[in-house]
């Protein structure tokens, strides 16, 4: 008995399908070319992380109320939170609310956490006591009120960047005071503020 022969049929694949898997494509490769900064995601702890515009208008009416009771330019505040924190992205700022990597003293709840600090000319990574904070707007404050007290060895150690009629020669006051290990951290600071028009919010 003969064998049957079957002829293969070729798949039809309508014009409109592939227009669409185009597409598809297309946007996956688009959406691919944003960073974090871009849009709003969650990070590896599973919590959501902001734009870059999003974490400025987040802190700009507080950093702007601070402004108004103790004189810190908004700019100074935002500049340096967006610098120490990488946009409230570090894990000492979106798991413990740390936004400018204040050190931790005697019984305050704290977080030990590696850091890189710039010595002898170098850098290299240590392991440091941070604060701990409920809020990011907690944050803010004592971040001012490390400015309006100073420290126990010199309570005027930050009255520069109080006094300082804008943000390059509060900038400055910061590096004077030795806020930051870093000799860089003046220009890095300005640099920021500069980038992302910080100094609007001096104003407004």
């Amino acid at each position: 008995m003969p064998k049957k022969t079957y002829k293969k049929r070729k798949a039809k694949i309508s014009i409109p399908l592939i227009f669409a898997g185009i597409l598809v494509i297309g946007l996956a490769f688009v959406f691919s070319l944003h960073t974090l900064s871009d849009f709003g995601v969650e990070n590896e702890q599973g919590e959501e992380t902001l734009s870059r515009q999003e974490f400025i208008d987040k802190l700009a009416p507080h950093a702007k109320e601070l402004q108004q009771g103790y004189g810190v330019l908004p700019s100074i505040i935002l500049g340096q939170a967006i610098l120490e924190s990488n946009w409230g992205q570090s894990q000492l700022a979106s798991q413990y609310k740390n936004l400018f990597g204040i050190k931790a003293s005697g019984n305050q709840p704290k977080v030990s956490l590696e850091t890189k600090e710039y010595m002898n000319e170098q850098w290299i990574t240590i392991q440091g006591e941070f604060k701990v904070y409920n809020s990011w707007n907690e944050s803010l404050d004592d971040h001012t009120m490390l400015f309006v007290n100073g420290t126990n060895w010199d309570p005027k150690l930050y009255a520069g960047v109080l006094t300082a009629t804008d943000y390059r020669q509060a900038a400055q006051a910061l590096q004077t005071a030795g806020y930051a290990t870093d000799p860089d951290y003046a220009n890095k600071i300005i640099s920021v503020i500069e980038t992302y028009n910080l100094e609007q919010y001096d104003h407004s």
